[in-house]
């Protein structure tokens, strides 16, 4: 991509020139250039002392037509998926050389966007996000070789197994990466974190045709989901508090806004029902206690019970506790009114 775009910028350029711009070898910055003419981009080269590599006629490709916008966008988002998942020293050189190959009037919008944006993946009081799995960057190869992989896993009885996988995508859901593999067994999903060996081997993966990395990943969440989520309950709340409910139990475990907003009939108190998902009747308890009256579980009848237990014990554990440090004012220790 950087020699097609500086192809087009430079208008023409030696192999000596893209191999300087590009921190590679001569060498290999004429094999690259004569791949890309035998890959039927129109490049050719003129010998001579004022001769070099060009696009034939001028030629124009669809990457180096970037718009300004598309640029910043392009870069705005390396910039944040860099910072989020997997920052290297291959992924950082890429960059650097795709920014200089911009044209020169978008190049400082692109590198300010490339720098404006990061991803903390982790929450406040969280622990750092884990390291990159060790096989990970193994499988990556995989996958864009298109080539199988002779996985050693241990699962989460600790039983250890071997097996010839057809790496089909990768997701990284928060900190914590998937394969999903074809198998002999069916298509089947590996905590990259698990793996213990990765073997990439000299065989082509079968690779379905209908294959669609989204909606595979979409059924692996549904069916884990109803394994994690055992247990339903049905809460009313007042709409204004809905997002906060979401975001203490997180997208996984608040499971549907039933419909009572809008179009449905509202009740006459003007709350909303909500249905909440966690392991255990006892672990939703837990997660709603803190919102006292804010909230009222209507169903099932095991959560409101541990509810009513959690009521018991912590009025009898203050019971005996005097109010006379009821006076403070709940303010920002920094007294700045953020975060």
């Amino acid at each position: 991509m950087a020699t097609l775009l500086l192809l087009q910028t430079r208008g023409r350029v030696t192999a000596r020139e893209l191999a300087a711009e590009l921190e590679v070898s001569e060498k290999t910055a004429r094999r690259d250039l004569e791949a890309l003419a035998m890959a039927g981009v129109p490049v050719y080269s003129q010998a001579g002392r004022h001769g070099g590599w060009q696009l034939l006629g001028g030629g124009r490709t669809d990457l180096s037509g970037l718009t300004a916008n598309e640029a910043r966008s392009l870069f705005l988002a390396a910039g944040a998926v860099g910072t989020a998942a997997m920052p290297t020293v291959d992924t950082s050189s890429a960059l650097r050389k795709l920014l200089r190959a911009l044209p020169e009037t978008f190049r400082a919008d692109a590198e300010a966007a490339l720098n404006a944006v990061m991803v903390d993946p982790t929450g406040w009081g969280a622990a750092d996000s884990a390291p990159a799995p060790e096989h990970l960057a193994a499988l990556q190869r995989a996958l864009v070789e298109r080539r199988r992989v002779r996985l050693g896993y241990v699962d989460r009885e600790r039983n250890t197994s071997e097996r010839v996988i057809d790496p089909l995508g990768l997701v990284s859901k928060g900190s914590v990466w998937y394969v999903i593999a074809g198998t002999d067994r069916g298509m089947r999903t590996f905590r990259v974190g698990r793996v213990r060996s990765a073997e990439i081997l000299d065989e082509p993966v079968v690779r379905p045709a209908d294959f669609d990395l989204s909606a595979a990943w979409r059924t692996v969440v549904e069916t884990v989901g109803e394994r994690r989520l055992r247990v339903r309950a049905t809460i009313l709340i007042d709409p204004s508090f809905v997002s906060g409910l979401r975001g203490q139990f997180g997208s996984d475990m608040m499971l549907a806004e039933v419909e009572r907003v809008g179009d449905a009939p509202e009740r006459a108190d003007g709350r909303v029902e909500v249905i909440v998902g966690g392991p255990a009747a006892i672990v939703i308890a837990q997660h709603l206690a803190g919102w006292g009256r804010l909230i009222e579980v209507v169903e099932p009848d095991a959560v409101r019970a541990h509810l009513a237990r959690l009521a018991r014990e912590l009025g009898e554990l203050y019971a005996d506790d005097d109010d006379d440090d009821d006076d403070d004012d709940g303010g920002d220790d920094d007294g700045d009114g953020e975060l």
